[in-house]
């Protein structure tokens, strides 16, 4: 009998899909390098892993994450580059997170020419909460300012200062926003673009050292 799929027993399974897939060869993977599709290899993988014991919604376009009923998408990167791409939405997820959390795998690949397969070696698997999802320089620049008993017109001048994707009448209500209720600091890097590029190098160091980033292996 298959059971609803909770964070916690993602957590775990994360854990042994990380060993299971470190310790495959596969040849369909022999000589790609496209980060889109080893991502796509592993998320459909790990899907596939979770079916046979879980139920659990699928992830879709309107929500744009893997695992909607659990607030959770998962993100794939290499060791070399630790960064993907996500859907922008608003600057506010820049100051406020992303508005869901992370299961991040990170992996290094390396091809065998005798066997002619590819393998791939998961050297982090990370959660992060949706609470640390946002940018760690603009969270850590809003908290300071705040220190320094900042009002409206000081965050105001930040923002628009920072080139957040937002004109100065939106930039002026979210510095509102922050007075009211200020942000936690985030351990992203995401930088402004049509799609948020999220770098990881920050989550991968502080895991397991900081509540939110939780180091699953």
């Amino acid at each position: 009998m298959k059971t609803q799929l909770t964070v916690d027993q993602l957590w775990q399974e994360a854990a042994a899909f990380a060993l299971e897939i470190s310790s495959s060869a596969e040849s369909s993977l022999y000589g790609v390098t496209d980060g889109k599709a080893i991502g796509t290899h592993v998320e459909h993988r790990f899907r596939a892993f979770l079916q046979d014991r879980y139920v659990y919604d699928l992830g879709n376009v309107a929500r744009g994450i893997d695992f909607p009923s659990l607030n959770v998408d998962i993100k794939v990167t290499s060791i070399r580059q630790p960064q993907s791409s996500c859907p922008f939405r608003s600057a506010r997820q820049k100051i406020y997170g992303l508005g869901y959390a992370l299961l991040v795998f990170v992996y290094d690949k390396a091809d065998d020419p005798s066997s002619q397969t590819g393998r791939l070696q998961i050297l982090h698997t990370i959660f992060v909460d949706e609470a640390r999802t946002a940018d760690f320089q603009t969270t850590t620049g809003i908290l300071r300012l705040l220190e320094n008993s900042a009002n409206a017109d000081d965050l105001t001048a930040f923002l628009l200062e920072r080139f957040l994707p937002v004109d100065e009448v939106g930039a002026t209500q979210l510095a509102e926003e922050i007075l009211a209720n200020p942000p936690e600091v985030g351990y992203l890097t995401i930088s402004n673009a049509l799609q948020w590029r999220l770098q990881y190098q920050r989550v991968i160091q502080e895991a397991g050292n900081v509540a939110g980033i939780t180091r699953i292996v």
